[in-house]
C-alpha cells in the first residue's frame, strides 16, 4: 500500500508539472473545456425549465397527477359516467399524510349563451379552496373574483370566451347541459370572474362553477365526474398511485398522468435523451482539442519519455501518467465550468422573460416566462460523460507514449 501511494504521489507530481510546461496551451484547453461544460449545463437547464413548464401546464390541464373516474369517462365525458364521492377506504387513503391536495370535480359538456352569442364549452364544477393547487386558475383571474364556496352562484370564464360571447363581468349568461335522464338542465349564472390563460393567444373553453351548485343543477347529488390528486413532485407518484389503486372501489378507474396523456410522458423521456445526446455532441467537439493537447505534449517529451523508459519505468506507468494529466485537465475544467453554470443559471431561476417569442412558445405549450431548472442529475450526467469520454480520448496519446522505443526516443532531436 505504501509503494502504491509512493507511485501515485510521484505520478501526480510529474503529471501536474508536465501539464504546466506549456501553460498557454493548457490555459486554452482549460478555457475550451470550461466553456463547453458551461454550455452543456446552461442549455440543459434552459431546456429542462421549458419542458418542466410544458409538463406542469399539461398536468394542470388534465388536471391532476392522478385521476379517479368511471372507466368510460375518458372516452365519453358524459354526466352519466359518474362515480360516488369518496368514502370509506378510499377516503381514508386520500386523507393519509404525504398527499398535497385532492378534490372532487364535475366535468360535463355544456352550452353557454349570452344575449348575442352561444358557444360549446366544458362546464367544470370545482371546490374553490382546492383549485389553486389543482389548476392555478384563481391566480390568473384578471377581473372580478374566483368562486368563494361550493355553493357559489357565479361562474368564471376565459377572457377570450367573454369576447366571443360579447359579454363582460357582472353580466348574466345561460348554461345548458343534460342530466343523467337526458333532460335539459339550464340555469342563468352571473359572471363573477374572468381569467386569462398562461399561454398568449390560446382560447380556453373551460367554464368554472361551484361543485354543489352543479350537482343540484344536474341532479347528481353525492356524485362527481372525477377525483383528482396532486402531489409535490409529478415524477415521484408511483407509491401514491399504487396506494390509491388498492383503495379505489369497484366501478371506478385510477390512472396516473402519464397514462392519461402519453405525449407528456414521452416528453420526459425525450428530455433525458436530449441531455445525453447534447452532452456527447459538445464533448466530441472538445475531444479533438484534448487529444491534440496530449499528443503535442507527448511529442515535446519524446526524449524524456525515452529516458524514463531506459531507467526502468514500465509502459503501464507511462500510460497512467498521461491519463492522469488528462484527468487533471478535465477536473479543473469541470470545476470552472460548473461554477460558471451555477453563477449564470441560479439568478435566472426566478424567471426569464421571452415574450418576444411568446407566440412560438405558446404553440409548444409553454408560457412566455422561462424558468431554467438546474438539477443535480443533469450536472452529474454532464460531468460523468465528460470524464469518461475525456479519459477514453486520452488513451491513444497515452498508448503512443508507452510504445516509444527508448533508443530512438533518446536520439530524437
Amino acid at each position: 500500500m505504501t509503494v502504491f501511494k509512493l507511485y501515485f504521489a510521484t505520478l501526480l507530481t510529474l503529471s501536474w508539472r508536465n501539464l504546466w510546461r506549456n501553460h498557454r496551451r493548457t490555459l486554452i484547453m482549460l478555457g475550451a473545456i470550461s466553456i463547453g461544460v458551461w454550455a452543456m449545463i446552461f442549455m440543459t437547464a434552459l431546456m429542462r425549465g421549458m419542458v418542466d413548464d410544458m409538463l406542469d401546464q399539461g398536468i394542470r390541464n388534465l388536471p391532476g397527477q392522478i385521476q379517479i373516474q368511471h372507466p368510460e369517462f375518458l372516452d365519453d365525458p358524459s354526466v352519466v359516467n359518474n362515480i360516488p364521492e369518496p368514502q370509506g377506504e378510499l377516503l381514508a387513503a386520500l386523507n393519509q399524510p404525504g398527499l398535497k391536495r385532492w378534490a372532487t370535480r364535475i366535468k360535463v359538456p355544456a352550452v353557454i349563451a349570452s344575449e348575442r352569442e352561444s358557444r360549446g364549452v366544458t362546464l367544470l364544477g370545482v371546490e374553490p379552496d382546492a383549485e389553486p393547487d389543482i389548476t392555478g386558475i384563481p391566480a390568473r383571474v384578471i377581473e372580478g373574483r374566483f368562486l368563494q364556496s361550493n355553493q357559489d352562484d357565479g361562474i368564471v370564464i376565459d377572457a377570450k370566451l367573454a369576447e366571443r360571447l360579447e359579454t363582460r363581468l357582472g353580466k348574466r349568461v345561460v348554461l345548458m347541459s343534460q342530466d343523467p335522464e337526458n333532460n335539459i338542465s339550464e340555469r342563468g349564472f352571473r359572471i363573477v370572474g374572468i381569467y386569462r390563460t398562461r399561454l398568449p393567444g390560446v382560447e380556453q373553453f373551460d367554464v368554472y362553477a361551484a361543485k354543489d351548485t352543479l350537482q343540484e343543477l344536474l341532479r347528481i347529488e353525492g356524485r362527481v365526474s372525477q377525483i383528482v390528486l396532486v402531489d409535490d413532485d409529478y415524477r415521484e407518484i408511483e407509491n401514491l398511485y399504487q396506494r390509491i389503486r388498492q383503495a379505489a372501489p369497484a366501478g371506478s378507474e385510477v390512472k396516473a398522468w402519464y397514462e392519461i396523456d402519453t405525449y407528456l410522458a414521452s416528453m420526459i423521456n425525450m428530455m433525458d435523451g436530449f441531455v445525453l445526446v447534447w452532452v456527447i455532441i459538445i464533448f466530441l467537439a472538445l475531444s479533438f482539442g484534448l487529444a491534440n493537447t496530449l499528443v503535442m505534449s507527448v511529442f515535446e517529451r519524446v526524449r524524456e519519455i525515452g529516458l524514463i523508459q531506459a531507467l526502468g519505468m514500465r509502459p503501464g506507468l507511462i500510460v497512467s501518467q498521461i491519463l492522469l494529466e488528462s484527468l487533471l485537465l478535465l477536473l479543473i475544467g469541470l470545476v470552472i465550468g460548473n461554477l460558471l453554470a451555477y453563477i449564470t443559471v441560479k439568478p435566472l431561476e426566478s424567471g426569464l422573460d421571452i415574450s418576444v417569442v411568446a407566440e412560438g412558445m405558446a404553440m409548444m405549450g409553454a408560457s412566455s416566462m422561462l424558468y431554467p431548472n438546474l438539477t443535480l442529475h443533469d450536472m452529474v450526467l454532464a460531468n460523468t460523460v465528460v470524464i469518461i469520454l475525456g479519459v477514453l480520448t486520452s488513451i491513444l496519446p497515452a498508448w503512443r507514449a508507452a510504445r516509444l522505443d527508448p533508443v530512438r526516443a533518446l536520439n530524437t532531436i
